[in-house]
Parts: C-alpha cells; sequence; structure tokens
C-alpha cells in the first residue's frame, strides 16, 4: 500500500475539514475532547479495570480450587454436601456433581475476551485437574466445570464474583459528562460565531448601499472591537460619501446658472452660424454634469422593488433606440429581480447607450442562471474593446478613444456608474466578446 507524501496529506486534510469558523470552533473542541475521553477510558480498563477483574478472577479460581480439593479429598454424597454447604454459606458459591460426565467439547468465549483470559489465567494456575467454563450463557452467573473421576464437578458462581460489574457506569459517567461539555462549547461557539455572521451581514449590506440601524456590537471583546471599528469606518464613508454629494451638487446648481443663461442668450440672440454648434457644446456640457451628479450620488438611499425583467429591458430599448441603432429584446415575460429602480434604470441604460453609440444592432438579454441568479447581457456589433483593457474601461473618467472612441458625449463614468450599481446590487458587470462581433456586457444579479 502506497503512503501518499506529506504534501498530498495536507490537502487531502485540508479539504476534509470544515471550511467555516463554527466548524473548526467546534472541531477544536471535539477532537480534544474525544482524545481526552479515549485516553482516560483505556487508561480505566489498562490500569483498572482488568487489574480489578484479574483480583476476582483469582479469587473465585482459589474458591473452586479448595472446593475440587475438598471434595477430592472426600468423594463421598456426604463429603459433597458438606463442600456444597459451606460453599453456598460463605462464597456464593453452586456446587454440584454430575456423574459420568465429561467436559464440553466447544468453548464458550465473550466478544471482547478480556474477562475470559483472566479467568482462564486464574483457574490454570489454581487447578491441576482439566477444566471448562463459559461466561456468556447465563447473564448473572459463570459456569466452572472440573473433571474429576467418574464425572464432573459443576461450580456456578455470580458473575460480580468474577467481572467489575459496574465498569459500564463510569463510561457512562464519562460519556454523559463529555455531552454535556460539549453541549456547553456547542451553545458558547455559536453565540460566539453568531456575532461575526452578524458583522459580516452588516458589512454585506453596507457594501449594497443599505445601512441597517439595528446592527449592535456584541460578542467577544475581539469581536465588539472590530464592530466598533465597522460602525466608526461606515460612518467615515457615509460622511465623505455626503460631503462629495453635497460638493457636486453645489458645483452642478453653479453650473447650471450660466448655462441657463447662455441658453436663453442664445435663444434671444438673432440668427449666425455658430449658434448650431453652440448649443451643441451647452448640451453636452449640461450632459456632463448630470453624470458628474449622478456618480456621486448613486440612488443609494432608494428603497428596492421587485420589478420585470422584460418592462427593464424594453425601457432602455426604447431609449438606445432613439440613436437610430437597431435593438433588439430577448428576455422571459416572467422573469423578476428585486433591485432599487431608478439606479437600475440608470446602469442598464449607460449600458444600452453606450452599445448604441458604437454599434448599428444592439441585442438586450436576460437568463436565469445554474446558480439562481440573473445575468442581463447588452451587446453590439461594433468595434468592441481590446481583452486587456475591460478593466481600464470602467475606471472613472476613462475615455477608450483608440479602442472605440468611446465616450464621445460623455466623460467615461456610463461603465463606471453601472457596475457601482451592479455591485452595490451583489452583483457584477463583466465585458467580453459578443456574438455580434462587438462588445457583450455581462450584469449578473445574484439569487
Amino acid at each position: 500500500m502506497k503512503i501518499p507524501s506529506p504534501p498530498v496529506l495536507k490537502r487531502l486534510l485540508k479539504r476534509r475539514l470544515p471550511k467555516t469558523l463554527w466548524g473548526r470552533s467546534l472541531l477544536i473542541i471535539v477532537v480534544p475532547v474525544m482524545i481526552m475521553q479515549g485516553a482516560v477510558t483505556w487508561a480505566f480498563f489498562d490500569a483498572h479495570w482488568q487489574t480489578v477483574n484479574a483480583r476476582l478472577s483469582e479469587g473465585l479460581a482459589g474458591d473452586v480450587a479448595w472446593a475440587t480439593d475438598a471434595y477430592e479429598r472426600n468423594p463421598t454424597p456426604e463429603g459433597l454436601a458438606v463442600v456444597a454447604e459451606r460453599a453456598e454459606r460463605f462464597m456464593s458459591l453452586s456446587v454440584a456433581f454430575q456423574e459420568d460426565r465429561k467436559l464440553p467439547a466447544e468453548s464458550r468465549r465473550g466478544p471482547t475476551g478480556l474477562v475470559d483470559r483472566a479467568l482462564e489465567s486464574a483457574l490454570a494456575a489454581r487447578l491441576d485437574s482439566p477444566f471448562w467454563f463459559d461466561t456468556t450463557r447465563y447473564p448473572a452467573y459463570v459456569d466452572i466445570q472440573v473433571q474429576q473421576p467418574g464425572g464432573v464437578l459443576r461450580v456456578i458462581a455470580p458473575r460480580e464474583r468474577a467481572v467489575a460489574t459496574q465498569a459500564h457506569i463510569f463510561v457512562f459517567w464519562l460519556l454523559g459528562a463529555t455531552a454535556l461539555l460539549l453541549g456547553v462549547a456547542i451553545l458558547f461557539i455559536r453565540n460566539q460565531v453568531r456575532a461575526i455572521e452578524r458583522l459580516s451581514e452588516a458589512a454585506e449590506a453596507f457594501g449594497r448601499g443599505e445601512t441597517d440601524d439595528r446592527f449592535k456590537p456584541h460578542g467577544a471583546r475581539e469581536v465588539r472591537a472590530a464592530a466598533q471599528a465597522f460602525l466608526a469606518m461606515r460612518e467615515r464613508i457615509q460622511r465623505h460619501i455626503e460631503q462629495r454629494t453635497a460638493l457636486l451638487a453645489s458645483v452642478s446648481h453653479d453650473l447650471r446658472t450660466p448655462l441657463t443663461r447662455l441658453r436663453l442668450e442664445l435663444a434671444l440672440a438673432p440668427a449666425f452660424k455658430r449658434a448650431v454648434a453652440m448649443r451643441a457644446d451647452l448640451d453636452e456640457m449640461e450632459h456632463m454634469i448630470d453624470e458628474y451628479l449622478a456618480f456621486a450620488r448613486g440612488e443609494a438611499g432608494e428603497p428596492a422593488q421587485t420589478l420585470s425583467v422584460r418592462d427593464l429591458l424594453d425601457r432602455a430599448a426604447e431609449d438606445a433606440g432613439r440613436s437610430g441603432a437597431k435593438v433588439e429584446v430577448e428576455a422571459p415575460a416572467d422573469l423578476a429581480v428585486t433591485v432599487r429602480p431608478l439606479a437600475f434604470r440608470r446602469a442598464l441604460a449607460n449600458l444600452a447607450d453606450n452599445a448604441a453609440a458604437h454599434g448599428e444592432v444592439v441585442r438586450l438579454s436576460a437568463r436565469v442562471l445554474p446558480s439562481g441568479g440573473v445575468e442581463i447581457a447588452v451587446e453590439d456589433d461594433g468595434p468592441g474593446i481590446p481583452d486587456d483593457m475591460h478593466e481600464e474601461a470602467f475606471r472613472p473618467f476613462s475615455r477608450l478613444d483608440p479602442a472605440r472612441n468611446q465616450n464621445r458625449k460623455g466623460v467615461g463614468l456610463g461603465l463606471a456608474i453601472a457596475r457601482d450599481v451592479a455591485r452595490s446590487h451583489g452583483g457584477d458587470i463583466t465585458l467580453g466578446r459578443s456574438d455580434l462581433g462587438g462588445l457583450k456586457a455581462a450584469l449578473r444579479l445574484p439569487a
């Protein structure tokens, strides 16, 4: 048999070990308790129980040897009666002589053989005549037979004369104490692990843009410290987001005032050659301000609703179709997702508008993933983006002009906003090659 190498054993052990903190903590308690229980049980049986059995067997063997020797000195019915009477009174033994009998041919031994070996060794040391014994036929007695001329001298002894019959009580007490200790350990471990699970749930909810005000630090001191640090971090991040949103909202408000004046002046001014170009520049500046503000705000506080995926895609297709692209929608009519409506519609609109701006054919599709989640794919037949620039495309203010002349009207926030929205819902967006020949943006949401 080939023995696995240490690295292979290490990998096998890691595969078999529990993956959760709850399982590993329980294992830390269970394994030492099992080792201790095994060691105590082995020491008890090896150093105590077997020694007691050996002493009891020696005492019983001495009484049987006395009865046999007394009968051999006076092998008459009267002598047997005296031996039987004394054995019953002083030794709790039942002695009888069976004429014309021989020792049984078969030997009957217990399942472990510990008692049988001790008794056989003691009888062999005390008796010169052939003997036979049985510790299994009668639950409360031991049957010992000694060969004599003309028959068999049979001795029936109580089982406790040869075996420490109360040893199982020690084992039961040991098992009971172990079960009690494990129960207490499980209760305390579960309480501590639950504190860590709640901290993880609060952190995950905050990552999705949700704030659970009911979360309170509890558990061990280290877990409380981690929870307090998380709450402080959450407050700092929220304060930073609020400050950034207020700043950009203020900037956008200040910029809209001169933009409005410029629009009014253009509307009232006489027609001239650059009027159309100036209005286009004003539209682009206003679109840029809207993107800045949307990126800063993110609609994180919006309540979630369950919406039809087909309706969401139809609306995004309608908006994207205004650019002149041919937009196709493929989605089950009964498929629904729980999302924040404004934020999710903005993400789909950004993906669809981006595809329509760089392709003539756009396909919006949705399907249920094997894991139970939902995947929404936005594909186009445009020039696409090189594989090594997919992550670069998601960086805020990134403009991939060499790849697709991307964001010709924007500032490079469309994909960044879309990914932030997807991740705030617990999902993500990845880019790849479309069957249409262009780019495929896959938005995945968890079950």
